[in-house]
């Protein structure tokens, strides 16, 4: 069961600057954008420059807040079934929080340049983590058809 009284405070660790403010027609595969961390975290990031690929965990500021569905299409597919939220990708969440894994292209000083990230300009960084191979994947996972087909 979930408790009522769980006290939790998240700090973001900083911001992207992309100058994105909409979808882009191409999709965000290309983007390039800069995370600009918190000038009190340039030590934390030592040795980040080594990973090829990072994972970025951001609060998606721009999503529903109303009341969010329990249910769902997946990527807004008239086609694809009704399948429950938590079964998708969807940027309507119970809490938006985003996770991408994105090439790491240059470190210089506090600003990570990436490209993949799929957020706004603007957007809070709660986090980010080294990504890597075997650890962040798994080698027998299986995705439902309605996945894969289009």
């Amino acid at each position: 069961m979930v408790t009522e009284d769980a006290d939790m405070t998240l700090k973001p660790i900083g911001f992207v600057r992309n100058g994105i403010t909409q979808q882009p027609p191409a999709g965000w595969g290309e983007v390039v954008s800069e995370i600009v961390i918190d000038d009190s975290l340039v030590e934390a990031l030592a040795n980040l420059e080594e990973f090829s690929h990072i994972i970025v965990l951001s609060w998606m500021h721009r999503g529903a807040k109303d009341k969010v569905p329990v249910k769902v299409r997946p990527m807004g597919r008239k086609d694809a079934p009704l399948v429950g939220l938590l079964a998708t990708r969807s940027p309507h969440r119970p809490n938006p929080i985003g996770k991408a894994t994105v090439a790491l292209l240059e470190r210089r000083g506090n600003i990570l340049s990436v490209r993949g990230l799929d957020v706004f300009d603007g957007t809070v960084i709660l986090d980010i983590k080294p990504y890597i191979p075997g650890y962040d994947s798994a080698s027998d996972a299986r995705v439902p058809s309605w996945v894969t087909s289009r």
